[in-house]
């Protein structure tokens, strides 16, 4: 059950885990993208897992926040083990659909946007896939992290709608995100407001 009468866009729900299946479904189904059944429950566990501050943040005495995830591929590239470095990417890619889908106005700020860490997210999930194909983990998970690289773009697209709601716009922004990142749903949500977006067409 769902309170949506609460002031600034705050929810009460039963069911964190049950919200963010449902939201999915629905944004998807609205966006008329597709996303493979294990891959969205994944995002949903991940989402879920953090809602909790604790689990999102990192704090290591002197630092509490998110390590950049420059500082979280280099940890990878130096790991003592596989299974060091495959949480690591695991980490990254989690991390960066995140924030990416959560946050991604905020990137408005900063001196990295949005599609840095759609890159780095899609990267990692995408080598990740690649490590464990053939492991005994590997069996039911290489495929999961293969749609997220895949659909990584897809999924910021759908949080995004998820986080914000459909008719929230900021129309700047909205072009900056799909220039950047040719995002779909900014593609789309320029096009409501009578703006068709064109790329433009290089020249050899």
């Amino acid at each position: 059950m769902i309170d949506r009468r609460q002031p600034d866009r705050v929810m009460r729900v039963s069911n964190l885990r049950d919200f963010f299946r449902t939201s999915i479904e629905d944004v998807a189904a609205r966006q008329r993208v597709t996303i493979e059944p294990d891959a969205a429950h994944y995002v949903v566990n991940m989402l879920t897992l953090f809602s909790r501050s604790e689990d999102l943040y990192e704090d290591d005495g002197a630092h509490y926040g998110l390590r950049p995830l420059a500082l979280m591929l280099s940890d990878a590239a130096s790991a003592t083990s596989a299974v060091e470095r495959n949480q690591l990417l695991q980490r990254i890619g989690d991390v960066a659909l995140f924030v990416s889908g959560f946050f991604a106005d905020s990137f408005a700020r900063r001196a990295v946007d949005i599609d840095y860490y759609i890159r780095m997210g899609g990267n990692a999930y995408g080598t990740l896939s690649d490590e464990v194909t053939g492991t005994f983990r590997g069996n039911a998970f290489a495929p999961v992290y293969r749609e997220l690289a895949r659909k990584f773009q897809v999924l910021v697209d759908v949080l995004n709608e998820v986080s914000e709601g459909p008719t929230q716009t900021d129309f700047v922004r909205t072009f900056e995100i799909w220039r950047k990142t040719g995002s779909k749903r900014a593609a789309a949500l320029m096009e409501q407001q009578g703006v068709v977006p064109l790329r433009k067409t290089r020249h050899h």
